[in-house]
């Protein structure tokens, strides 16, 4: 089994600053990509950031300048770094990482964490 710990959301006043934090823990023998995804009520979910393996990173366009996202291999954890935060970024953030579960495997499983509410006031 593979789990995905998400930790670090809230409510915060418009630009201010929140850092998200998840951690895949089970039986992994690689991760490799990693992802934030967020959904805003009535809102399909969209894809925010994701990071590789090696640490390459793309973001959307609406938080390019405002978001980063890191990793830390050892502990098979990513983080969303978010400032400037803006009403319009409130929703529900989910990690998402694709998983070697053995050695031998030829392709990654994808795991989803339970998700976080972030909650920007104006």
């Amino acid at each position: 089994q593979v789990q995905l710990v998400e930790s670090g959301g809230g409510l915060v006043q418009a630009g201010g600053s929140l850092r998200l934090s998840c951690a895949a823990s089970g039986s992994i023998f690689r991760v490799n990509a990693m992802c934030w995804y967020r959904q805003a009520p009535g809102k399909e979910r969209d894809l925010v950031a994701t990071i590789t393996n090696s640490g390459t990173t793309n973001y959307a366009d609406s938080v390019k300048g405002r978001f980063t996202i890191s990793r830390d291999n050892a502990k098979n954890t990513v983080y969303l770094q978010m400032a400037s935060l803006k009403p319009e970024d409130t929703a529900v953030y989910y990690c998402n990482a694709n998983v070697y579960r053995f050695r031998t495997s030829a392709v990654t499983t994808p795991y989803w964490g339970q998700g976080t509410q972030v909650t920007v006031s104006s």
